[in-house]
């Protein structure tokens, strides 16, 4: 994700000129005041290790925007976090965000960090410290984290218990914690099944039936894409995670491969597929990557064979290689609408939070299958009525809303 910023903010600048904000907000820096984020906290995260050593942690956390609401934005844990990489993760936040219409801004944390050589002692020593780190930095009114890559409800967990220990209203301070500690129903699925209903839409759309579909990233969004697909009768042929890929042409048994996920830590070895050397050669009809940003990128993007592509990841195809895609015919839902189902439900916990009042899985699932349909349905009444591409649609529809909300606060 090294260059993801910079694709971000040069698309957002384009995004301007087509909306014509020079026009429509003279001497407001409407792009520069959307674009910029409001503050950069870069810190270092120290902590003894079991051994009796001690390690040094870099680590971050950057607030994008507080126009539409309070800061919102998951923690990554990963040895190549950078600041371009948590830069990049919080203003996508903050246009996924306006896109659904729910009022939060965005934000990102980051440690750098391979949390797979830590103890389960020192991993919450890590998440402690950091949590006290940034504690006058965050709060159910100013920035709420969440999980991300490598994080889930145990690091929320901790962080919610580390906050409450200083602040009295803390219920509310992170998402995506365990139900017992007050998380939402539905919430660690949320991603995966989010990503799923946006598929179904736009296959429908394309008239793809009986799909062929490869998914890149078997962790928790990977997993519940491929399970739900897989019971509403989507072949999956071909996953991958980071220690290797399985393919069957005919359909991988999710259910058996889940649980040999669970056991064997990979999917390498599962005896219900074939090694594969490379997920993108594998020919699908929908390629769904879960990973990390720029997977799909100008020296890979000839083996892309799939004629819709889902983000359940963030920043997945690189710029140079969408514009390949997009000639080829290629239909790209974008992340900020992808897989926006998880701060959908992330948003949903909160409100429960506040409100002492908590849902059934039913009116949690229904309430974010409503959401992301009228989301999908807007971005694509955009698209074609613009001639625009999915992507260049959901941001024209995020800026001008940031834009309008921006204009009507007046200078802050």
């Amino acid at each position: 994700m090294a260059d993801a910023y910079d694709n971000i903010i040069s698309l957002m600048r384009r995004i301007g000129d087509r909306l014509d904000f020079n026009k429509k907000y003279p001497n407001e820096k409407m792009v520069e005041r959307i674009a910029i984020s409001d503050k950069i906290i870069r810190f270092k995260t120290i902590i003894g290790m079991d051994d009796g050593t001690i390690d040094v942690f870099q680590s971050y956390r950057v607030q994008h925007s507080e126009t539409l609401g309070p800061y919102k934005g998951g923690i990554r844990l990963h040895p190549t976090v950078d600041i371009s990489d948590i830069k990049a993760l919080a203003t996508l936040m903050t246009l996924k965000t306006s896109l659904v219409d729910i009022p939060f801004g965005g934000a990102k944390g980051g440690i750098c960090v391979d949390p797979h050589k830590l103890t389960r002692t020192e991993s919450e020593r890590l998440i402690r410290k950091y949590t006290h780190r940034i504690i006058n930095e965050i709060g159910p009114n100013v920035d709420i984290p969440a999980p991300d890559v490598n994080s889930g409800q145990r690091e929320m967990a901790w962080m919610y218990d580390e906050y409450r220990k200083h602040r009295e209203d803390a219920r509310a301070v992170v998402t995506g914690k365990p139900v017992a500690l007050g998380g939402s129903i539905g919430r660690k699925e949320a991603t995966g099944a989010g990503v799923v209903t946006i598929t179904l839409l736009a296959m429908k759309d394309l008239k793809i039936t009986s799909p062929k579909v490869s998914i890149e990233g078997f962790g928790n969004v990977g997993v519940q894409a491929a399970i739900d697909l897989y019971k509403s009768g989507a072949a999956i042929v071909a996953v991958s995670d980071s220690r290797g890929c399985v393919e069957n042409r005919g359909g991988l048994d999710i259910d058996a491969l889940v649980e040999h996920k669970k056991k064997a830590k990979t999917v390498s070895g599962f005896l219900g597929g074939k090694p594969l050397v490379d997920i993108l050669k594998c020919p699908c009809d929908v390629f769904i990557p879960c990973s990390l940003g720029h997977t799909v990128r100008k020296d890979n993007v000839e083996r892309v064979s799939a004629k819709l592509i889902v983000e359940g990841a963030n920043a997945p195809v690189s710029d140079e290689a969408e514009r390949t895609l997009l000639d080829k015919g290629t239909v790209i839902i974008p992340d900020i609408l992808a897989n926006a189902g998880g701060v959908i439900v992330s948003y949903y916990e909160w409100v429960q939070n506040r409100e002492g009042f908590y849902w059934k899985r039913d009116l949690v699932n229904s309430r974010l299958t409503e959401k992301l349909t009228e989301a999908y349905e807007k971005v694509k009444r955009y698209s074609v009525d613009n001639k625009v591409s999915m992507r260049e649609s959901s941001y024209c529809l995020a800026m001008d809303k940031i834009a309008s909300t921006t204009l009507a606060r007046g200078v802050q």
